[in-house]
């Protein structure tokens, strides 16, 4: 989801509305707004997908996922391992 830009300008890192993110190129369903959490980094975070498909993930470095959409393999984003609200699940 090409929503954000590390130095500002974040569309949605702060918005929790209900609804469902899609995927900015294909519109593939993502991520649900009810898995979203607050997070200090510049990103949205999410705790999960809306479907096991949803996202493909290979590890770029230990700790470090590279997120695409599943369906086009447009670039989401990062996963990194023991990161995520105290429940102790990664984000997107």
């Amino acid at each position: 989801m090409s929503f954000c830009n590390f130095f500002g300008g974040e569309k949605y890192k702060d918005h929790f509305k209900p609804g469902i993110y899609v995927c900015s190129k294909c519109d593939h369903q993502l991520f649900s707004s009810r898995s979203k959490y607050e997070h200090s980094s510049p990103w949205p975070a999410f705790t999960e997908t809306v479907k096991e498909d949803s996202v493909s993930k290979h590890q770029e470095r230990p700790g470090a996922f590279k997120v695409r959409c599943g369906n086009c393999g447009n670039g989401l984003g990062h996963e990194f391992v023991n990161d995520g609200p105290s429940k102790g699940v990664s984000r997107f």
